[in-house]
């Protein structure tokens, strides 16, 4: 164990240099540690549970034991990341979250790196009272490099009061194929240059400068690309046909932009490159894309991979092989692999035998070791739980968020608007959204779902005789006929129509007489529609990828009054 007069003199030391000269600092550290702290740090585990002292089936079926406070302790990984209710129900308030990253950190040896995924918008796992911004692809119709570095250094801020060192965000993909059922609106946008800018903007947001009070660490995803894929690396292995001179034009862009920020980590995608690896090797376990990001791009960052429970990394190799084959690739750190302790004595057992040498896992844990220097995490693991509802949430959070998601609204035919109905109706994609936006405009909520049979579509179909309006939200109506139908009776009626499309924009290239792209279904982008429906604020939103038809939009497109 280290002693504390010794890490103290190290942190000091390392905050009186630039990042790159922390690494003696970090040799340092890395001296004191037997082979297994080495190879711990290498790993980012899930727990289960609000509370580190709460006793949960999940980290006994999973772990061997109950609380998360104990499976720190027991493994003693590099990190932690936190999921929703929907999935390990680690988040509830930002006070109970303080507190289990607080009693996370006490169980730890070394100060543990406690990620999430806020991306804001379509993947978002803190809620309110959090401040909730539409996402990546809206900033990418608002342009602006500041409202992206802003809305970064609010969330980043927001999550390091809640005991959150880094965020698994910005979304780096270039989403250059409208198909894609993974990303869509999770990037910023089919253009790699917007794409860049937003990125890098991002990452200064999130990490502000060295050492700064409240940054957190910004991770660039998924490398290197899977902005093409129309499959889902979670359920398959999908395919990029991208050749090395593709790839640099199309999809290095962000990620180089955000190497230039300075970011702290990339992590990689479970996607097969056959142009660059014949071997089918996804990204995540083949040396070739990795090597992209070390020698082409020149990080010497940590990169880590994506979780290692999703089927795209397991569909050629075992659980036992997949950590050792991602080392040897030259990944650094292996996020949430199915079975924690096997993957540990995995990578143990192949530097035993010779098949990795502990220089290379030194190189890992030394690059791991650097960022929690940077990050200030050997002085400052701890956050104030009493005083985590002032930083949170605030009024001048919440109120930059709303006016950064007021300039991402893009209308791409306007039709009769602006006009102030008396008796909106709002229906289509989604019962909370739908209710949402009608009580913004004072009108009736007639929610469909996603695929409306013909006795609700013809119920909408009647109670818009007695509307001076009708809302319409669609999600995915290349793939929902049912929607399409819905959209089209509607416009038969005569009654004014405003298509509303609340995820993917491609929407926009079927008919409708006004169609405005919100690329969020949030609370903050209802609000901004509501204010462009009725005038209050003028739509200042450019497309920000190319619409294929029925009626095609390029990229930039859209119109205002």
């Amino acid at each position: 164990m280290l002693r504390p007069l010794v890490v103290a003199v190290l942190v000091a030391t390392s905050f009186a240099v630039p990042a790159a000269d922390a690494a003696p600092s970090a040799m340092t550290l890395l001296r004191g540690m037997s082979l297994e702290q080495k190879v711990g740090q290498l790993f980012v585990t899930y727990v289960h549970g609000q509370a580190a002292d709460e006793v949960s089936a999940g980290n006994q079926r999973d772990f061997g034991v109950g609380t998360p406070a104990e499976v720190v302790a027991k493994y003693q990984p590099g990190g932690v990341v936190y999921f929703d209710n929907s999935s390990r129900d680690n988040i509830d308030h930002p006070r109970q979250i303080a507190r289990l990253s607080n009693g996370l950190q006490r169980a730890s040896r070394l100060p543990l790196t406690i990620a999430t995924d806020q991306e804001t918008g379509l993947v978002t796992r803190i809620g309110a009272p959090a401040t909730q911004f539409p996402g990546n692809m809206a900033l990418g119709a608002g342009r602006s490099t500041r409202d992206a570095e802003r809305a970064a250094a609010i969330t980043g801020a927001e999550l390091r009061a809640m005991g959150v060192n880094q965020n698994y965000a910005p979304d780096a993909d270039v989403n250059s194929n409208p198909a894609n059922p993974v990303i869509g609106v999770r990037s910023f946008s089919g253009d790699p240059a917007l794409a860049a800018e937003l990125t890098a903007a991002q990452v200064r947001g999130y990490q502000r400068r060295p050492f700064a009070p409240g940054a957190v660490s910004a991770t660039a995803k998924h490398f290197p690309g899977h902005g093409d894929t129309d499959e889902d690396s979670h359920s398959t292995l999908p395919r990029v046909d991208r050749t090395a001179a593709e790839w640099r034009r199309l999809d290095a862009p962000p990620f180089k932009a955000a190497i230039d920020a300075g970011v702290d980590s990339i992590m990689t995608a479970h996607i097969q490159l056959p142009k660059i690896d014949p071997s089918g090797e996804p990204a995540t376990l083949s040396k070739p894309a990795i090597d992209l990001v070390r020698r082409d791009l020149g990080f010497d960052g940590v990169v880590i991979t994506d979780s290692l429970a999703m089927e795209g990394v397991r569909r050629l190799h075992t659980d036992a092989e997949i950590p050792v084959l991602a080392l040897k690739a030259g990944v650094d750190q292996l996020l949430m692999p199915v079975d924690l302790g096997t993957a540990i004595d995995s990578v143990v057992a192949a530097v035993r035998r010779g098949e990795l040498t502990e220089q290379r896992i030194d190189r890992s844990v030394l690059r791991v070791l650097r960022v929690k220097l940077l990050r200030g995490l050997f002085t400052d693991r701890y956050v104030d739980e009493e005083r985590v509802g002032t930083r949170v949430g605030t009024p001048e959070h919440l109120a930059d968020a709303q006016a950064i998601t007021d300039r991402t609204i893009t209308a791409v035919r306007t039709g009769s608007l602006p006009m102030k109905p008396t008796a909106a109706l709002v229906t289509g994609w989604g019962e909370t959204t739908t209710r949402t936006l009608a009580g913004l405009l004072g009108g009736t909520a007639l929610p469909t779902g996603s695929a409306p049979d013909e006795e609700r579509i013809a119920a909408v179909v009647a109670r818009a005789a007695s509307a001076d309006l009708v809302v319409v939200l669609t999600n995915d109506l290349a793939g929902q006929p049912a929607q399409r139908a819905l959209l089209d009776r509607l416009t038969g009626t005569g009654v004014p129509v405003v298509g509303v499309a609340v995820r993917n924009p491609y929407d926009v290239g079927y008919s409708a007489p006004s169609w405005l792209a919100t690329y969020s279904h949030s609370a903050v982008s209802m609000a901004a529609v509501a204010k462009v429906i009725t005038g209050v604020v003028r739509p200042a939103g450019k497309l920000p990828v190319a619409v294929p038809g029925p009626t095609p939009y390029p990229f930039g497109h859209g119109v205002t009054w």
